[in-house]
């Protein structure tokens, strides 16, 4: 398994049972304890890390140097080293709405990213991701369901209330999901102080554009920050009946610009773009003075989102364009799990050092 090392706002991956360390030997922050060095054991562990290129027993593989590729990844740097924050935003506590329509003034990228669980969203959160959307992507990933439409409300805050319970920096978005808003803008507010009373969350998204205006207007002068959501939007899929990429045809596209102009107005402090050509979600993110955050819609959006088991490689079978994986979690779990059903089967484990 991965053993994640956060060093400020940076990431560094170290082998704990697994075939990837780092080489630095560097402690790191706050934590006192040190990755790979000369074959070093970590104190009270009774596990030996890898000199950098070194192959560990069993596995075949090497170990990672800083920035290496392993045959099947993609091609850019496994390790952030060189992902630095800016100044403005090193002393700050809590990232807030104010804090995120800041960072599209200055030009600085927000990083936003899924999570369902407390232990995943601490490690996102002290990765520090700028917002953590509790998605109601909950339905695909952690429920196995073919959509977003079957997850209720209730399902929804119980993972919110995970998720902030673990968050301590990232501003906390929660999906209102299917059903719990489209019918009429009082069933919308009903649902988003429901999210906020009880998950303890900074804010709600939903899908649409004019037709949720007055939803969007109600939730919002009761206090509630609201993030839009326009071009594919999964609770819409059936409509659609199909996955494509949206607002590729002149009117779409013109639609989808009035949308975005209208959630803008009735006071969203930020928005969601899905899967759509790059130019014209960079078109909306040039026009709009919120911050616009985009999956599948190019470079030109103020921040990127990613469905955090997409991002990890959990996910097996999902390889759209936009995607780009950082890790092959699921054979890197079903390996360490291997191992353990073996050590178990073969007696290996535990082992007299690994009891009372």
């Amino acid at each position: 398994m991965w053993n994640l090392l956060c060093d400020g706002y940076g990431i560094r991956l170290t082998a704990y049972g697994s075939p990837l360390t780092a080489d630095s030997g560097q402690p790191t922050a706050d934590s006192g304890q040190r990755t790979a060095d000369n074959g070093q054991r970590f104190p009270d562990s009774g596990q030996l890390t890898a000199v950098p290129g070194q192959r560990f027993p069993d596995s075949g593989q090497r170990t990672a140097v800083a920035g290496q590729r392993f045959p099947d990844t993609p091609k850019f740097p496994i390790f952030a080293q060189n992902h630095t924050m800016s100044t403005a935003l090193k002393d700050v506590k809590r990232i807030t709405t104010h804090i995120l329509q800041q960072m599209k003034e200055d030009g600085e990228k927000i990083a936003m990213i899924t999570a369902y669980d407390f232990s995943m969203a601490r490690i996102y959160d002290d990765a520090g991701v700028d917002i953590i959307l509790v998605g109601d992507s909950a339905s695909n990933v952690m429920a196995g369901h073919e959509t977003t439409l079957p997850i209720t409300l209730d399902q929804m805050i119980y993972h919110a209330q995970s998720v902030v319970r673990g968050v301590s920096r990232a501003l906390v978005v929660v999906d209102i999901p299917f059903g719990y808003y489209q019918s009429n803008p009082t069933k919308a507010l009903e649902s988003s102080i429901r999210i906020m009373k009880e998950s303890g969350g900074h804010g709600v998204k939903l899908e649409g554009g004019t037709e949720v205006k007055e939803a969007v207007e109600k939730i919002i002068n009761s206090g509630i920050p609201v993030m839009g959501h326009l071009g594919l939007m999964p609770q819409s899929i059936y409509k659609y009946g199909t996955y494509s990429v949206r607002a590729r045809e002149e009117e779409e596209a013109d639609k989808l610009i009035a949308d975005a102009q209208v959630l803008q107005e009735a006071g969203c402090f930020a928005l969601v773009l899905e899967k759509i050509p790059a130019s014209l979600a960079e078109k909306v993110s040039k026009e709009l003075h919120i911050p616009v955050i985009g999956i599948g819609a190019g470079g030109g959006c103020d921040g990127q989102v990613l469905v955090s088991h997409d991002l990890l490689g959990i996910t097996k079978d999902f390889h759209p364009r936009f995607l780009r994986r950082y890790l092959n979690l699921y054979d890197t779990v079903k390996t360490a799990v291997g191992q353990y059903v073996g050590d178990v089967k073969s007696g290996d484990f535990p082992n007299e050092n690994e009891q009372y």
